[in-house]
């Protein structure tokens, strides 16, 4: 048993290396992929050598993350703003009963829902036409806004949850189109009653294309990139 047990140090050990394990973590360097030279995949996510120009796994092209790729961002973004104000001002869908026909914009929808009762109904189409939209424009805005300048750990934090809330909710936003589609599919009834979808249905669909087209061409990686090199101590 005596044999199995050795008391004496250990000569093929590595040394303990200062540099690389400081005893204050506090006073680390913070590594990132870019400073450890290192390239993300926005294909697949493997990291490779920043040398490399294609991805070894999926076959994409490897870019840096640049702030200059931004410029496509608030294309897209502002491209859906202005499509989202016809349709809000153009109506959604048209409804005809016994020859009389009868405009309905988003909110008129809206309310005209709630007087009859459908507060839950009139609530959804309100949150995913309206709240859902302005609040995507809005964060989407701040995110390329602040993407690469510099922030602490926990702004960074902060900005790629708001990234992963803005990338759900956007697949929500076309709620009130397949509600008109749905409806419009539906309700033929000839003289009797007919529902046609408005210009603003096709305003709306193209205002949420772009919007998603703009958090597409958002590169996350950008919400890392500005870190400071050491952590600060309060």
């Amino acid at each position: 048993m005596t044999d199995l047990i050795n008391t004496g140090p250990v000569t093929d050990a590595p040394e303990h290396d200062a540099d690389a394990f400081p005893a204050d973590r506090e006073s680390a360097p913070i590594l990132t992929a870019h400073r450890a030279g290192l390239l993300g995949c926005r294909g697949c996510g493997r990291v490779w050598p920043d040398d490399h120009t294609i991805c070894g796994r999926c076959g994409a092209r490897l870019v840096p993350p640049d702030r200059r790729g931004l410029a496509a961002v608030w294309a897209w973004l502002i491209t859906g703003m202005i499509f989202y104000i016809p349709a809000n001002l153009m109506p959604m869908m048209t409804t005809q009963s016994l020859g009389r026909s009868t405009d309905s914009t988003i909110i008129g929808g809206v309310l005209v829902l709630i007087k009859h009762g459908d507060w839950f109904i009139g609530g959804v189409v309100f949150a995913a036409s309206v709240v859902v939209p302005l609040g995507k424009f809005i964060a989407s805005s701040w995110l390329a806004r602040v993407a690469g300048k510099p922030a602490t750990v926990e702004d960074a934090h902060t900005r790629l949850h708001i990234y992963e809330i803005v990338e759900f909710i956007g697949r929500w936003s076309m709620i009130d189109v397949f509600v008109v589609a749905i409806l419009a599919a539906l309700v033929q009834l000839g003289f009797v009653a007919a529902i046609k979808p408005g210009p603003a249905a096709a305003s709306f669909a193209l205002s949420v294309a772009f919007t998603m087209l703009s958090a597409q061409s958002f590169d996350p990686r950008l919400i890392w990139r500005g870190l400071p090199l050491h952590t600060r101590k309060d």
